[in-house]
């Protein structure tokens, strides 16, 4: 019994020691293989695990640059920044909104509006970080947030820069306006790589100088590593790279002239360029109605943004760059230029005007716009009491293809150039236009109704005033510009806008001479823009113009008192001064104005005499149109 006892055991202890082993190699396997785990993240994989952590730790955040300053030629401020709280949401962090906006609602005044802009801004923007729930916050809201932000989370109180139109609507389409970035914005900027420097950045330029001079304005993004807690508080700043500011532009524009030539388009719709014809800065840049820049910075509400682009009056078109417009008897000092460049005419060549032009083969006259007629007209004359039934002639001895040939030299037909986007070419017809836009031949007929600046011709305002200054200018053209210094901020430089230069045209003096002799007829006594140049301290040129908007049938007469008033004319009028040096030209419509020499020479002489004398016009009185027809 002793040894069987003995025996067991035995094999109890030899049994007990193989597990005793087998278990110690188990063991010893284990921490093998988490000893070389443990070597593998900590020596390894230090770097990586490290970089993991710090980033855990440290946010880097990024720090949006100020937006440069926009003034004019005389440091007035015309966009601006200004310092106010905004709160935001990051919505990927908020469970749900909709109940933590209702939260919200007793420690910040949100109204319908903001809750609706947010909703919109969601829906537009996909790879947004932060959205604002409300913008420019009172000092009360910012105290109120800052006890109950610990129920909020995904939302944050934030200083922001806000743009600022100080002059609201005056040269709103010169100067543009900013916005919130959408899709369309995204793409420019990752086609222009600048993905990295917009980080951050809510607003883009959309119009105007805003938005063609975006690569100016904007700056570079700078960036700052905060060190954050396991709630994602920051505790401190750890490092920072300074943003740099956008550059400061100053602008061509005069604000005070432009002032005075939107408030003489007051209650009427038209557009306006006034430039200086030597350098082709542009002075004042007019497109009425406009709008208000400031309503678009936060996104503009639905109200407003119906108002605006369903209103008959267009505010948000650009009449200047983007009207196109029959130039009407505006043309005839060019046909005239051209009539003695091509030899078709002497000064001294003389017709009798009976009021009307028969084309052979045709049975319907061209009438001219005074029933009767001049009587006898020659080439001075013919400018300054705009007789139709002279150019009717001219235009059918010159041909469609001569008039195209040298009216192109002015610019017409084709964009000016100018510094900002959205302009439009406008049209100068020829045989070649017509056979391939509409497959139809050119008839004698449509020649001459471009010969007075209708059928088929289109100018628009900013390319008549660039017309008119190579006039003013003897001969040389310029391309229209806003831009006119760069006040680098990083450099401290001022770089002045240089335009590209163009050859000067060929023209006669004596020839260019005649022509300006008889448009500073056209505002003496006897000339269709007479009044607007009474009791003037200077002498001016110009030419009044009006432009058909529906055409009349045969043998009946205009009266624009039984046409309703979207049918009646526009009225142009072309100008420079002073007459002998010229410093100023310009273009202006006034859209279903009637007569050039009654709605549009009175603002064009307000323009003037304010930027050559500092006269600032008196009481306006209504226009009647019981002069001059042209």
């Amino acid at each position: 019994m002793i040894g069987q006892t003995l025996r067991n055991r035995e094999a109890e202890l030899s049994v007990f020691r193989r597990r005793v082993a087998f278990s110690a190699v188990v063991t010893l396997i284990l921490f093998g293989i988490l000893a070389s785990r443990f070597l593998y993240l900590q020596v390894m994989k230090r770097e990586h695990y490290h970089t993991l952590a710090e980033a855990n730790r440290i946010s880097v955040v990024p720090v949006v640059p100020n937006r440069g300053i926009i003034t004019d030629r005389n440091g007035v401020v015309l966009a601006a920044n200004y310092s106010a709280y905004t709160l935001e949401v990051t919505p990927s962090k908020v469970p749900n909104l909709e109940r933590a906006l209702d939260e919200l609602e007793p420690v910040v005044d949100l109204q319908a509006k903001d809750r609706r802009r947010l909703k919109r801004l969601m829906e537009e923007s996909k790879n947004f970080e932060s959205l604002p729930v409300k913008n420019r916050l009172t000092e009360t809201e910012v105290a109120r947030f800052a006890a109950h932000r610990f129920r909020f989370p995904g939302f944050e109180i934030r200083a922001r820069l806000f743009r600022q139109y100080p002059h609201g609507e005056l040269a709103s389409h010169a100067i543009g306006y900013i916005g919130r970035i959408n899709d369309a914005d995204l793409k420019r900027i990752e086609a222009a790589e600048q993905t990295v420097n917009y980080k951050g950045t809510d607003h883009i330029g959309k119009l105007g100088v805003e938005g063609s001079y975006e690569h100016e304005l904007h700056g570079k993004t700078g960036s700052e590593q905060v060190e954050i807690d396991s709630g994602g508080r920051a505790i401190r700043s750890l490092a920072r790279s300074e943003p740099i500011s956008g550059n400061n532009l100053a602008l061509s524009l005069d604000i005070k002239l432009q002032k005075v030539a939107e408030e003489a388009f007051t209650g009427r719709r038209g557009a306006l360029v006034a430039l200086d014809p030597s350098t082709g800065e542009i002075l004042a840049l007019v497109s009425m109605p406009g709008f208000d820049p400031n309503l678009f910075i936060d996104g503009i509400d639905p109200v407003n943004w119906d108002l605006l682009n369903n209103s008959p009056a267009k505010p948000l078109n650009n009449r200047a760059l983007r009207g196109q417009y029959p130039p009407g008897s505006t043309i005839k000092p060019f046909m005239a230029l051209l009539a003695l460049d091509s030899g078709k005419r002497t000064p001294d060549f003389t017709i009798a005007d009976p009021g009307h032009w028969m084309l052979a083969g045709v049975q319907r006259p061209f009438r001219d716009w005074k029933p009767g007629g001049h009587g006898m007209v020659n080439l001075h004359r013919s400018v300054v009491v705009s007789c139709d039934t002279y150019y009717y002639g001219l235009a059918n001895d010159v041909g469609i293809d001569a008039i195209h040939r040298f009216m192109v030299q002015f610019g017409f037909g084709s964009k000016t150039g100018i510094d900002i986007d959205g302009e439009m070419p406008g049209l100068q017809p020829s045989q070649d236009w017509k056979m391939k836009r509409f497959k139809q031949k050119w008839y004698a007929g449509d020649t001459i109704s471009v010969g007075i600046g209708q059928g088929y011709w289109l100018a628009t305002p900013l390319q008549l005033a660039t017309a008119t200054a190579i006039l003013a200018n003897g001969g040389r053209p310029v391309v229209p510009h806003l831009l006119r210094e760069v006040h680098d901020v990083k450099t401290g430089e001022k770089r002045i806008f240089a335009p590209k230069t163009r050859e000067p045209m060929n023209f006669k003096p004596e020839h260019l001479a005649l022509v300006r002799a008889a448009m500073v007829d056209v505002t003496q006594p006897g000339g269709t823009a007479a009044a607007s140049a009474a009791g003037a301290l200077y002498k001016f040129g110009g030419k009044t113009g009006t432009a058909q908007v529906i055409g009349m049938k045969a043998g009946e007469k205009y009266d624009e008192k039984k046409i309703r008033e979207e049918h009646r004319d526009h009225a142009l009028f072309v100008a420079y001064a002073p007459a002998d040096q010229p410093k100023i030209a310009l273009a202006l419509l006034v859209e279903n104005g009637g007569h050039g020499g009654a709605a549009a020479a009175p603002i064009a002489r307000e323009v003037f005499d304010y930027y050559l004398t500092g006269k600032l016009p008196g009481p306006r009185k209504p226009t009647v149109n019981d002069g001059p027809a042209d």
